[in-house]
Order: C-alpha cells, then structure tokens, then sequence
C-alpha cells in the first residue's frame, strides 16, 4: 500500500511539474512575442521622435512667420505714419498757397479801390 501511495503520489508529482512547466516552443513564443513588442515599441520611439521633429520645424517656421507678420505690420504703420505725414504737408502748402492768393488779391482790391478813388476825384 505504501509503494502504491508512493507511486501515484511520484505520478502526480511528475505530472504537476510537467504541466507546470514551459516548454521550448512556449518559451520561443514568448520570446517572439516579446521581440514584436519590443519592436512595436522602438518604432513608436522613432515615431514620436519624428513627431517631436516635425513640430519644432513646425514651431520655427511659426515663428518666422510671426517675426515676418510683426514687422511687415510695423512696415505698414510706418508707410501710413509717412503718407499722413505727406498729405500734412501737402495740405499745409495749399493753404499757404491759398493765403498768398488771398493776400495778392486784397492788395489789388486796395489797388483798384485806390485807382477807382483817384478817377473818381478827377
């Protein structure tokens, strides 16, 4: 009774320990499939690596751009500070223009009033 006890209990052992047990084509699926992982996963690093790349160009050429709008905007300001300035000028002639030809015309007024006054005391 003892041996048979033994034996079965020796049997349950074995069997335990082979069921418990990988074998070498479990372990080499583990094994591939740890390689795709680990593939899978430096191609995400490259990825996002050129993800990071394309966004700090992205970011630069932003940033020109930015620098390019402000000053084409500073640009624009100042060709309208210029042409205000110009149209400024302009008017001011026309008005000194227009005072002198005010002035001339006053004085030929007094000159004809004056000759008209001289041909009427005649």
């Amino acid at each position: 009774m003892r041996k048979s006890l033994l034996l079965i209990s020796m049997m349950l052992v074995l069997a335990t320990l082979m069921i418990g047990c990988a074998t070498t084509g479990d372990l080499e699926k583990v094994q591939a499939q740890q390689k795709q992982i680990d593939a899978k996963a430096d191609q995400a690093l490259r990825d996002a690596q050129a993800a990071k790349t394309a966004a700090d160009a992205a970011r630069v050429k932003a940033d020109e751009t930015s620098v390019r709008a402000e000053s084409a905007m500073k640009a624009a300001a100042e060709e309208r500070e210029k042409a205000a300035a110009e149209r400024e000028k302009a008017v001011a002639e026309r008005e000194k223009a227009a005072a002198e030809k005010e002035k001339m015309a006053d004085e030929k007024a007094k000159k004809a009033g004056a000759a008209f006054e001289k041909s009427m005391k005649k």
